[in-house]
């Protein structure tokens, strides 16, 4: 345990970022100050992760991220001169297509700005769900409305075919000709993306810079860009950020990112492979942008720490030994929003090591990033991981694309009903590792089975190809994680698919095996059919990649169930819910 008490170290002349840090030093951070591995990130030396050949050559072509701010590939004046000719035409809404860091970083700072500014209504669609895809459409007006497909490979699947849905949508209120002026594209140069908007006209292509990854492009075009259509001036952002990079580079023990780097890796050592991040509302869009940074650059080969968004501070009031806290405030008008954070944090047990931060604008979320990508690139260094590639999506990928052309695995059985409600039909895939744990062909047996599998240390994540929208999907979902949080004292996690493929579905499958998964998917009542070799609807797209993620699990030696429900109706869900909690309290 590392005890983390206040030291009120006081800010050196010069730097303009107070990021509130706390604590002792941590013991890792001298060795990070006389490797001088702070400066050598933002020199670019991939030497650092000489540790294996392939990590070496991997950060040799992945680190221009490190002084984005300082040296920007795409000129700031350039994006926020289109940004304010296209506000200055009548531009009322955006929507971001796209998946993993072509969508989180964007979506943090619109998000955290958007109490603060109102300017353009921004929407995010990262789910191939098709209720989301609809009520997002029907919630604008075509004629004022931008639509940004973001992908640096310009091929990923996801943001591919919702395009498709959303421009078959777009025809029936616009001429067919006129559609391409509504469209950007984000994407690396010689892309297939590139090379399309070009040849149909759309209105702008903003070309990426191939050495910088998508996780960490949140201060390339792929974050700037929809942060200036909706009003923010990306000018004060980079600001605010380079004098984040000149903080977290300098090699000394102030700087708040190697601080952060040490308190992870030393935690991490002593059985603290977790943290739970707490924040109020506002912040935690935050929390998913870091969720994805950490898991998907550490999670692999059997390493890596997992990230923990959690809203009731109750479940940590004995300590778990498993986890560290992090907290952050965020700028909150109302006092009793303020009262009610503080006070949630006052249950948490002082003997969990706790790090606490603070955000009072996007500015300083873009210094945030910063923070966040040096300190988790100095993890990867002192874990001997490499921070900058992810093999197991490419995995999951793959066989989502194979089960599309051959098609899935067989159920283990195919149950009438729900908790006694006649739902339909329900199948129910379960995992090598748990097959002779479940004692007979039910669900409620079967999630008896994954649930009694959790021990110290273990974690439990649900995973739902699920529409998020509507009234009472998201709450049952969340009554069954904070159930497993509460009652079974495990990390619970609530995740949106196909997202969390891009982000904590590398630490799910290259990680330690402490994983317990329940995933759920559904058929898509009112679907939308797609002109694509790959699939015919955005709901066999769902159900191949929620299959597939099963698939790899499995065949990993995880603990995991894949419960594929007849319609995706609130009544469905809820009946779920009802036989996930007698399994839980089992």
């Amino acid at each position: 345990m590392l005890p983390f008490g206040k030291i009120g170290r006081p800010m050196k002349e010069g730097q303009m970022i107070d990021f509130a840090i706390q604590g002792i030093y941590p013991p890792s951070l001298q060795a990070l100050v006389d490797g001088k591995v702070a400066s050598r990130v933002r020199c670019k030396d991939s030497s650092l992760y000489g540790f294996s050949e392939e990590a070496q050559q991997c950060a040799a072509e992945y680190m221009g991220w490190a002084t984005l701010a300082s040296e920007p590939p795409c000129p700031i004046d350039e994006i926020q001169d289109f940004a304010d000719e296209m506000i200055s035409r009548g531009l009322k809404t955006v929507i971001l297509i796209g998946q993993g860091g072509s969508t989180q970083a964007p979506m943090t700072l619109t998000k955290y700005n958007k109490p603060d500014s109102s300017l353009v209504t921004f929407k995010t669609l990262d789910s191939v769900s098709a209720v989301r895809v609809r009520t997002i459409l029907a919630e604008c007006d075509p004629k004022t409305t931008l639509i940004i497909q973001s992908s640096k490979s310009g091929g990923t699947i996801e943001p591919t075919l919702v395009m498709k849905a959303v421009r078959t949508i777009l025809a029936e209120t616009l001429p067919e000709e006129e559609i391409p002026s509504h469209l950007i594209a984000i994407t690396d140069p010689g892309s297939e993306l590139e090379a399309r908007a070009k040849e149909e006209g759309w209105a702008k292509v903003f070309s990426g810079e191939p050495t910088v990854g998508g996780r960490y492009s949140a201060l390339s075009v792929f974050g700037l860009v929809p942060a200036a259509l909706v009003g923010i001036d990306i000018k004060k952002v980079m600001e605010s950020a380079r004098n984040a990079e000149e903080l977290c580079s300098a090699d000394d023990l102030d700087n708040p990112a190697s601080n952060l780097a040490a308190f992870l890796f030393d935690n991490y050592k002593n059985g603290r492979d977790k943290f739970s991040f707490f924040t109020p509302k506002r912040g935690r869009v935050l929390g998913l942008w870091i969720e994805q940074l950490v898991a998907e650059s550490l999670g692999k080969n059997g390493f890596g720490i997992l990230p923990n968004i959690e809203v009731d501070s109750l479940v940590l009031r004995e300590d778990p030994h498993d986890r560290t806290v992090i907290t952050y405030n965020t700028k909150t008008d109302l006092w009793d929003d303020r009262q009610n954070f503080s006070h949630a944090l006052e249950f948490i047990d002082p003997a969990i090591p706790r790090m606490s931060f603070k955000v009072l604008n996007v500015e300083e979320v873009a210094a945030h990033f910063v923070m966040w990508e040096y300190a988790i690139a100095m993890v990867g260094y002192l874990m001997k991981v490499c921070p900058f590639d992810q093999p197991d999506v490419a995995v999951a990928k793959k066989e989502a694309l194979s089960i599309l052309a051959n098609g899935a695995r067989s159920p283990e059985f195919v149950e009438k009903g729900l908790a006694g409600i006649p739902v339909g039909d329900v199948e129910v895939h379960v995992s090598e590792a748990l097959r002779e744990s479940v004692e007979d062909e039910s669900l409620v047996s079967a999630l008896r089975a994954l649930f009694g599998s959790i021990v110290s240390g273990d974690y439990f994540s649900l995973n739902a190809f699920l529409p998020f929208t509507g009234e009472g999907r998201r709450e049952a979902l969340e009554e069954i994680r904070h159930s497993v949080a509460d009652r079974l004292g495990a990390a619970s996690c609530l995740e949106i698919g196909p997202r969390y493929l891009h982000s904590t579905g590398q630490l799910h499958k290259g990680g330690p095996n402490e994983g317990v998964f329940l995933i759920i998917s559904a058929e898509e009542p009112k679907d939308i059919a797609i002109e694509d070799s790959r699939a015919q609807s955005l709901g066999e797209l769902a159900k191949a990649q929620a299959s597939g993620d099963f698939a790899i699990l499995s065949d990993r030696g995880r603990r995991c169930v894949q419960v594929h429900l007849p319609d995706n109706s609130a009544v469905s869900i809820r009946a779920l819910v009802k036989a996930s909690k007698e399994a839980i309290n089992a």
